[in-house]
């Protein structure tokens, strides 16, 4: 009698609105490696479109920018570039940028064996074309349940950013009287927004600067070196 070779099942690819596990997600994620970027939210797949430069790539470069000074100014800070993030079960986003205190510092995310973020990072930051996009509705649902502390979405086509932080399990909007937006959880860390809107990065990051020759930057340093 011959045998019938086994039967080897091909990994359905993703495609945008399939609705999945997070473990299924992570399956055909895998078997995709020319794939860059693809999201689940609210166990609903989601692969963005190809990216412009001025509204997206550049104002990203320049965050990246702003978060990279101040890691460089923090020590058990760890700042993530488009890292994927377990965040539950029906969730696994990639944010734009990420900033983590380290788990031996009092972080509440930490890193899994195979190199991926599980938990809640303390900030997230998302740039989003418009407020229509998901990063202002299914996106800030599932951070906020999951206990993302600060979550900033700069909304480049309508030049407006928004900058949340968790209070009693809701997102309240940080308001600023001076222009200048402040970090609840990493001090010194400070963003002059309208600076940032225009453009202006030698501006920004001169605020920056300043936010980390504060006295209450230097507390962050050692509170954070002591835990």
């Amino acid at each position: 009698m011959v045998k019938t070779p086994p039967q080897h099942k091909t990994i359905p690819l993703l495609e945008n609105g399939d609705k999945l596990t997070r473990y299924e997600f992570e399956r055909r994620y895998n078997a995709m490696p020319s794939l860059k970027k693809a999201e689940l939210i609210e166990g609903i797949v989601y692969m963005p479109a190809a990216l412009r430069f001025r509204s997206h790539g550049q104002p990203h470069a320049w965050i990246i920018g702003w978060l990279v000074s101040y890691e460089a100014a923090t020590p058990r800070v760890a700042l993530g570039v488009e890292p994927t993030v377990r965040l539950d079960l029906d969730n696994e986003p990639q944010p734009d940028a990420v900033l983590l205190i380290a788990p031996e510092a009092g972080g509440q995310a930490r890193i899994s064996d195979d190199d991926y973020i599980e938990g809640a990072p303390e900030l997230v930051f998302e740039i989003a074309a418009s407020s229509v996009a998901i990063d202002l509705h299914a996106k800030k649902q599932a951070y906020r349940r999951n206990g993302v502390k600060e979550y900033i979405v700069w909304q480049v086509l309508e030049q407006k950013l928004s900058w949340f932080y968790l209070e009693q399990g809701e997102y309240l909007e940080l308001v600023s009287d001076d222009g200048i937006m402040r970090s609840q959880v990493f001090s010194g860390l400070w963003l002059a927004v309208s600076e940032l809107l225009a453009g202006n990065m030698q501006q920004v990051l001169a605020v920056l600067q300043t936010g980390l020759q504060s006295l209450e930057h230097t507390s962050f340093v050692k509170k954070l070196a002591c835990e």
